[in-house]
């Protein structure tokens, strides 16, 4: 768009302030500007006018999943049904990988971190090894389609690259960068973060789908024929992805998505719980659990809200696209924003002082309205790291990496 036309979108907005700084910017920073705005979804501070109301929550129940015995007692048939899928090129993986490595001390891509003691051991490096175990024994390379952002999609390119993908098939890798939402002050005035720059932070990981369709990458997906994606976190180092005995158990069950998950340690665990809401499957936090929820158990003694999610999830394709044609909920979250003001002056806020747009994955999840809960052991294919020491650090994925026979 020219500057005409730009100024006639934002004036029907009331965004005009956007432009304020137009002419002082170089001819090359006025066509970023321009083509910035054009790309971005203005919609989302509409939320602000007309909120969503996410706080209720319906009738809350425990739901039906696969537990590690009843797993077991069927592998064989799983195995079978999902390593012919795999084999069959019907499995995609999905790496969300936006994040950058600062609660590690790091400013790098997360996915870079190098988490070895003897020798370089990279967070990259495990998921993508855990994927050639699952390639070599289906005697197929599923693609992998990796989610980076506008902050590390340049230097995650270029580590991959320079590391050889790890022995992944180049031919296989795809790339595609996260979308962003505008940030705006707390009465809906969207934000600069420069004086050509307008602020904006990523979309939330329920925008995954999204943002693989403006990339284009639906039209691979399609012309591969490929049936399931499955979807998975960069900070978990031990998950097994496109596991042909995950992918056989949603198969098999008839659902259109299914989430790997742990049983809680505890009631008081801090992992979102999924169960049913009004007949639907649905993610709640802990902190949405009543205690009388969170410690109810059945007969057997095991908790009844005990499916505890860990970001790794398979989704039938054909659902995905009807539910992209749906809005997914927009969560509106305040926090500190940097911006221009009125004088041209960069403010560092000290407080919260607007607001960010995101939508989440386990929203996506309830969209789905099947899922299959699928237990695994924690020690096998649970080891985050959000935190350099202490609870799900490099320290404790280190130990279950080694427990689980990884030379580090």
């Amino acid at each position: 768009m020219d500057y005409e036309s730009t100024m006639r979108l934002l004036r029907g907005r009331g965004q005009e302030g956007l432009l304020r700084y137009y002419e002082e910017l170089n001819e090359e920073e006025q066509k970023a500007l321009l083509a910035q705005i054009e790309r971005l979804d203005l919609s989302v501070t509409e939320q602000l006018r007309r909120p969503q109301n996410l706080s209720g929550k319906g009738e809350i129940l425990p739901i039906d999943g696969l537990k590690i015995a009843q797993i077991e007692a069927q592998k064989q048939a799983f195995y079978a049904r999902g390593r012919e899928c795999v084999r069959a090129g019907k499995v995609g993986a999905v790496l969300l990988a936006g994040g950058q490595g600062t609660r590690l001390g790091s400013d790098a891509p997360k996915g870079v971190y190098d988490i070895g003691v003897t020798r370089p051991v990279y967070i990259f490096q495990c998921l993508i090894e855990n994927l050639l175990e699952v390639s070599k024994d289906c005697g197929a390379f599923p693609p992998l389609y990796i989610m980076t952002s506008e902050k590390n999609d340049r230097e995650t390119k270029a580590f991959l690259k320079e590391h050889a993908y790890f022995g992944y098939p180049r031919q296989e890798v795809r790339f595609f960068m996260q979308d962003v939402a505008p940030c705006t002050d707390g009465v809906g005035n969207l934000l600069l973060e420069e004086k050509g720059r307008v602020a904006t932070s990523p979309n939330g990981n329920g925008g995954w789908f999204s943002s693989m369709l403006r990339a284009g990458l639906g039209e691979d997906v399609e012309r591969r024929g490929i049936e399931w994606l499955n979807v998975f976190a960069v900070d978990n180092v031990l998950q097994r992805i496109a596991d042909p005995v995950f992918v056989g158990a949603a198969i098999e069950s008839g659902v259109n998505c299914a989430a790997k998950v742990v049983c809680k340690a505890c009631p008081e665990e801090r992992v979102g719980v999924l169960c049913l809401e009004d007949g639907k499957p649905n993610i709640i936090e802990y902190y949405e659990l009543t205690p009388e929820m969170a410690h109810a158990r059945g007969e057997n003694g095991d908790l009844l809200f005990t499916y505890g999610v860990i970001l790794n999830y398979l989704f039938r394709y054909s659902k995905l696209k009807e539910i992209a044609q749906k809005q997914i909920p927009v969560h509106v979250v305040k926090k500190k924003i940097p911006y221009i003001d009125e004088k041209g002056e960069k403010v560092l806020p000290q407080t919260e002082n607007g607001y960010k747009f995101e939508t989440l994955i386990l929203d996506m999840v309830k969209l789905m309205e099947t899922c299959l809960p699928f237990e695994v052991e924690r020690e096998k294919e649970f080891a985050p790291i959000k935190n350099k020491t202490g609870t799900d650090s490099v320290e404790t994925a280190r130990a279950l990496l080694e427990k689980n026979g990884v030379v580090l």
